[in-house]
C-alpha cells in the first residue's frame, strides 16, 4: 500500500484520463498477482473495456508520462509494467 500511495504522490500533477487511472490503480492492487508478466494492449482493452487503438494510444502516453516501464521484448507482444522507481526524467 506504501507503494501505491507514493506512486499517488510523484504523479498527482500528471494529466490522466479514467481509464488510465483506473488500469494504473489495478496494476498497483494487484502487483505480484494478476499482471506478474507486466500488461499489453490486449488486456488493458479488456480492463478498460476500449478499442485496440485506444488501449495502445493510452500505454504508449503512460509510457511518455514516466508511469509505466516497457519489459524486455516487443514487437506485437509489448508488456509493460507500473514504473515504482525515479520518473523517465531522473525525478522522484
Amino acid at each position: 500500500m506504501l507503494m501505491k500511495a507514493t506512486f499517488w504522490q510523484r504523479h498527482a500533477t500528471t494529466v490522466l484520463n479514467e481509464r488510465q487511472i483506473k488500469a494504473l490503480n489495478r496494476l498497483l492492487d494487484t502487483a505480484g498477482e494478476e499482471f506478474a508478466q507486466g500488461i499489453n494492449a490486449r488486456k488493458y482493452q479488456s480492463l478498460a473495456k476500449v478499442s485496440k487503438a485506444t488501449a495502445t494510444r493510452d500505454l504508449a502516453e503512460l509510457l511518455e508520462k514516466g508511469c509505466l516501464s516497457k519489459l524486455p521484448g516487443g514487437g506485437r507482444s509489448t508488456r509493460y509494467s507500473v514504473l515504482l522507481g525515479r520518473t523517465v526524467n531522473g525525478n522522484l
